[in-house]
Formats: structure tokens, C-alpha cells, sequence
């Protein structure tokens, strides 16, 4: 009979090959330590170099790890959706295979959670080895978040977090496409306490989250837990409006009352291209909330797996 398994960490890895056996040896060191039986899930996110083979090579040596291997890239927060589906434990860890999260806070977070905590999330106090751009931009992004939804998502958190087995099942039943996660597991509500630390450089290798995509994860973050930019984009309109009937009124006053008249063409086009510009912006807004309701209607599946390794040795997967 298997033992019941204690501890899930969900590690999604994509291109990790410099890293991944650094990240596999910190994570066993932690989580032997404990003392109680835990699995290693790794999701291999489509990756194009050697990190699923270094993972095999781990995996046959390891009876605790499991490996998710993606038919292709769905995404980051496509994978951790996955490993939280495929999880066993108890207790569920979600952390990044770069080692900017230490692994060494896992029993900090499981302490929490044998408290009562429910949810158990991991907030920054200092980001080594960002740059300026990356720690301003994510400064006002959680800032800006917090104020356009009533969810109270934390700021300075990222992905790293332990949630109780209850939270993984209730995230289990939302098939929601395009994902926040960390946004999903504030919403879902439950016990949650943060944790401080100081986030480290990467071991190795170069960031997953490049400005393109940080920009898609923001929009995903806004359109999917606030109305608020299709309201913006409203009061934008009725402001240009009257904008443009008080130049109106003016216009038709000076004709009638003064000599002067209005300068041509240059301040006509400006007006005109400025008008463009907010309506522009107020159908690419409707747009984004459009293609997700796009999205949901396929009803496609979030991820499609084309091999599990490790599931062999728990009869119950």
C-alpha cells in the first residue's frame, strides 16, 4: 500500500536545462528534511533544449519525482494549473525552477499551514538582480491591479505558495483560459497569510517572462478580475465629448461675437486625429474582453499532456 503523500511542489520548467538539477537537488534537500512522503511534479512546458532528458534521468533514479511533459508551450500559468491537477498532497507548493524563490521557505510555509492557514503566499521585500524597468513596472503593476478590482490580491507576491489540498480542489474546478493564478487563489478566498523573504538572483539561464509576455500577464490580470477598463474607456468617451461640444459652443461664440476666427486646418486635424485615437483605444479595450469570450466558447482543453513519467510508482494516479 503507498504511503499517503504529504507534500505536492509543482515546479513548471521551460528551457531550464542550466538550472534544473541545482533546483532538483535544493528541493530534495528541503523536502527530506521534513521527513514525510512528498512528490516533485515537474511540468515540462514545451521545452526546446535538454531539460526533459536531465528530468527523465532524474526521474528514474527518484521514485518521487513526476514529470508532466506538454505536447507543446502552453504557458506558465497553464502549467502550474497542471501540476495543481496532478497533485497528491496535502499541501500544494507552486515554485519556479530559477531559484529566485528559495526552496528553503517551504518549511516556513508548511509551519504556517499547520497553523490553519489555508493558503500560504510568499511576498518580497527585495528583488535581487532586476533591473530598474522590471522593479518600477511591477511596482505600479500591483499597485494598479489592487485599485481596479475588489479582490484583494496581495502585492510583491508572485507564483510562490503553498495552498491546502480544499484551495487546489476548488481551483481544479475553474477552466477559466486565460489564467491568473496568483489572482484565483486570492478570489477563491480561505486563510491566507503571507511570508516575507528576499528574492534572489537566477542560478542560471535567462528569464521565462520577457516584457511581451509580462504585458500579455498584466492584461490577462486586468480583464479577468475587473470591469473597470470597459468603464474607463466609457468616461474617456463622454469626456472627449464634451470636450468637443464646449470647442463647439466656443466656436460658433467667436463667429458670432468677436472678429476672430478660429485657425484652420492644423487644429482641426489635431482634434480630429486625438478623437481617433481615444476610440481606437476604446475598441481594443472591448476587443480583449471580446477574445476572451471568444476563448471560453471553444471550450478547448487548458493543456494537453503527451507523457507522464514517475505516475507508475502511486497506483492511485
Amino acid at each position: 500500500m503507498e504511503a499517503r503523500i504529504v507534500y505536492s511542489v509543482v515546479v513548471p520548467v521551460y528551457n531550464e536545462e542550466e538550472v534544473i538539477q541545482k533546483s532538483y537537488r535544493r528541493l530534495t534537500d528541503v523536502m527530506e528534511m521534513l521527513g514525510e512522503c512528498y512528490e516533485l511534479i515537474f511540468v515540462n512546458d514545451g521545452s526546446q533544449d535538454k531539460t526533459l532528458q536531465l528530468l527523465q534521468e532524474v526521474a528514474s533514479l527518484d521514485a518521487n519525482v513526476r514529470i508532466l511533459d506538454f505536447s507543446r508551450n502552453f504557458g506558465h500559468q497553464i502549467a502550474i494549473t497542471a501540476g495543481m491537477d496532478a497533485s497528491l498532497g496535502e499541501a500544494v507548493v507552486v515554485i519556479d525552477a530559477d531559484l529566485q524563490d528559495p526552496p528553503e521557505l517551504i518549511p516556513v510555509m508548511i509551519e504556517k499551514w499547520k497553523q490553519g492557514y489555508e493558503v500560504v503566499y510568499a511576498k518580497r521585500r527585495k528583488r535581487k538582480g532586476e533591473s530598474w524597468f522590471k522593479r518600477v513596472t511591477a511596482l505600479a503593476f500591483y499597485r494598479i491591479l489592487r485599485a481596479m478590482t475588489n479582490v484583494d490580491i496581495p502585492v510583491d507576491t508572485g507564483d510562490f505558495r503553498l495552498i491546502d489540498r480544499v484551495v487546489c480542489q476548488t481551483m481544479s474546478s475553474i477552466k477559466e483560459k486565460n489564467r491568473f493564478v496568483r489572482g484565483l487563489v486570492s478570489w477563491v478566498g480561505f486563510k491566507q497569510i503571507a511570508v516575507e523573504y528576499d528574492r534572489d538572483e537566477r542560478a542560471a539561464g535567462e528569464t521565462k517572462y520577457p516584457l511581451r509576455k509580462m504585458l500579455k500577464l498584466s492584461v490577462d490580470a486586468m480583464t479577468s478580475f475587473s470591469e473597470k477598463p470597459l468603464k474607463l474607456a466609457s468616461y474617456a468617451g463622454f469626456a472627449v465629448s464634451a470636450i468637443s461640444f464646449i470647442g463647439f459652443i466656443v466656436t460658433i461664440c467667436m463667429k458670432l461675437f468677436t472678429d476672430s476666427t478660429v485657425a484652420g486646418w492644423a487644429s482641426l486635424l489635431c482634434t480630429v486625429l486625438f478623437m481617433n485615437g481615444i476610440l481606437l483605444i476604446i475598441l481594443g479595450i472591448i476587443g480583449e474582453y471580446i477574445g476572451r469570450i471568444y476563448d471560453e466558447s471553444k471550450d478547448r482543453p487548458l493543456y494537453i499532456v503527451s507523457k507522464r513519467i514517475g505516475y507508475e510508482h502511486n497506483s492511485s494516479v
